[in-house]
């Protein structure tokens, strides 16, 4: 019930907010935290999911099990860091913004702009992450250092509009749109990963406010205490 009212909320919200026009609103923000809330739980808890999704009309389950497969997916990849660790966290630019970014990599290298989203929602939670990766990637893309130079096209790694480009313009050459499981597996050599972007780009392509709310998707990180949130609504 929770899931099902939240999402029919959410999406009111975010055809509301038309769409991604300024800041996003409260409602959007609350709503779609709790949404992932939700989806977080229900990934850690198997079969309470199967027997809630099971309860949701087709569309939603569908919805709810991608959602779940590929949080599944990204946590089994997820390093516990220390509680005392330091984690740099910063806004996001805007939603129309970046959406705007992604696009323009699909109009250059063909590769599909939820594709895109995906990779840039799943490495960063669309830049809000700033800290380098343990293995040393940067930037909204998480590129290494040898492949932003091989990829990068001369632009700054750190800024979202040269980190798309140059994500798009890599994935092109390691097979998209031909082929975007070698292509993905090219940028993070994981089959988890990989399972993971195709099932977000998959929601968006479904309903295109899937990208909003996933825009409003927070930070998490797990430490070896347990989960904590760096960003969103206090």
């Amino acid at each position: 019930t929770a899931l099902r009212e939240t999402t029919a909320a959410l999406n009111a919200a975010v055809d509301r907010w038309k769409p991604g026009k300024g800041a996003p609103p409260r409602d959007v923000e609350l709503l779609a935290l709790y949404q992932q809330r939700l989806y977080r739980h229900a990934a850690r808890h198997r079969t309470l999911a199967d027997r809630a999704f099971a309860r949701l009309p087709a569309a939603l389950a569908a919805q709810a099990r991608d959602n779940v497969g590929a949080i599944r997916e990204l946590l089994a990849l997820a390093r516990p860091i220390k509680p005392s660790a330091v984690f740099k966290v910063q806004p996001a630019r805007p939603a129309a913004e970046l959406l705007g970014h992604f696009k323009r990599g699909e109009r250059r290298f063909g590769v599909e702009w939820e594709v895109l989203a995906a990779v840039m929602f799943a490495e960063t939670k669309f830049g809000r992450v700033r800290s380098d990766s343990h293995a040393g990637a940067q930037g909204p893309m998480q590129f290494m250092p040898a492949t932003w130079r091989a990829y990068g096209m001369g632009g700054d790694v750190q800024d979202p509009r040269d980190a798309i480009m140059g994500a798009a313009n890599y994935l092109r050459a390691s097979g998209a749109p031909r082929d975007y499981r070698r292509a993905l597996h090219a940028y993070n050599p994981s089959q988890a990963y990989v399972n993971a972007i195709l099932l977000h780009a998959r929601q968006m392509k479904r309903d295109p406010r899937a990208y909003y709310a996933y825009y409003n998707w927070q930070v998490f990180v797990l430490t070896t205490e347990g989960e904590r949130r760096l960003t969103g609504p206090k």
